[in-house]
């Protein structure tokens, strides 16, 4: 398989499950400015859609969308537990957060980075931001995960998308419970891996 990324992206994300799951897989460098992977190829013959993550997989096709990309590395590997079995309602639980993740939370930061927003904008997208914030401390209740005990690719789309914040100088001080339970994804070796490979951290 060959990785479509850009440093710290939400393409990290699916960096995350691929090193968790064990998988072999090259990465392949996207600049979205210019929208060409670090050789030159021009990414809109990749992904017509000009975002990353894009997913090559072993037999040429391409699979796009992160909520998507994730659930099929974790299928690959079902004895990773990263995704609950298909069909079962824990399954439809962690598509219901990666739904939530994807349009509630990403699109809402994913906002600010455009930078034609005008400050009436950003500030109504902090707002709503915080409020996302302030449903996900509730549903966590102290629990490790959002699926509960169980770590999965929720939770690795979900880091990603918090760590967003520090971008945008936004102070998270007031959701320790989110703080913490960064951290605890952050410690995780193949989260350190992958980080480190985006050049994110030493």
């Amino acid at each position: 398989m060959k990785l479509y990324y850009a440093p710290g992206a939400c393409s990290m994300a699916v960096h995350i499950v691929l090193r968790e799951t064990g998988q072999k897989f090259d990465m392949v460098k996207v600049d979205l400015r210019q929208h060409q992977t670090a050789s030159g190829e021009d990414f809109y013959k990749i992904n017509p859609k000009g975002y990353v993550p894009a997913l090559r997989l072993d037999d040429g096709q391409v699979l796009t969308e992160n909520a998507v990309i994730l659930q099929y590395v974790a299928d690959q590997k079902p004895e990773s537990g990263l995704a609950p079995r298909a069909g079962t309602m824990e399954r439809y639980r962690l598509m219901e957060w990666l739904n939530f993740i994807s349009s509630e939370v990403h699109k809402t930061l994913g906002a600010l980075f455009n930078p034609k927003i005008t400050p009436e904008w950003k500030e109504d997208r902090i707002a709503l931001f915080g409020r996302r914030c302030d449903y996900l401390v509730q549903a966590l209740g102290g629990k490790p995960y959002l699926m509960g005990d169980r770590y999965t690719i929720a939770d690795a789309y979900l880091f990603t998308i918090l760590g967003w914040a520090i971008y945008f100088k936004l102070d998270m001080s007031q959701w320790p419970a989110l703080k913490e339970y960064a951290d605890r994804i952050a410690a995780r070796p193949a989260v350190k891996e992958a980080m480190r490979a985006e050049g994110l951290i030493k």
